[in-house]
């Protein structure tokens, strides 16, 4: 399994407009059910920090976050809503509960 892990900083006016795209990528994913990876975001208690995670499960033709509409939306203007622009960083799991 791949594991990714983006952190950023949106900008403090733009932060809830950020987090409304991420709801639209998650309303696109309960309509489409995509498979093969799984996808969390997380909003830290700064209030504009994000962290996203995804993991490509082992499957035969798994789809891709990138060909959700939602998605493709969200990261066509994430640069102007950062302060800090989106790091991408590979990850191992060492563990997991539910």
């Amino acid at each position: 399994m791949k594991t990714t892990v983006v952190r950023y900083q949106a900008k403090p006016d733009r932060a809830d407009e950020n987090q409304r795209l991420i709801e639209a990528v998650f309303a696109d994913l309960d309509k489409y059910e995509p498979e093969g990876f799984t996808y969390k975001v997380f909003r830290l208690d700064d209030g504009v920090s994000f962290m996203h995670v995804v993991i490509e499960h082992d499957v035969e033709n798994p789809s891709s976050l990138q060909d959700v509409p939602a998605f493709q939306v969200f990261v066509t203007d994430i640069g102007d809503r950062c302060d800090v622009p989106p790091l991408a960083t590979g990850a191992t799991i060492v563990g997991g509960y539910r």
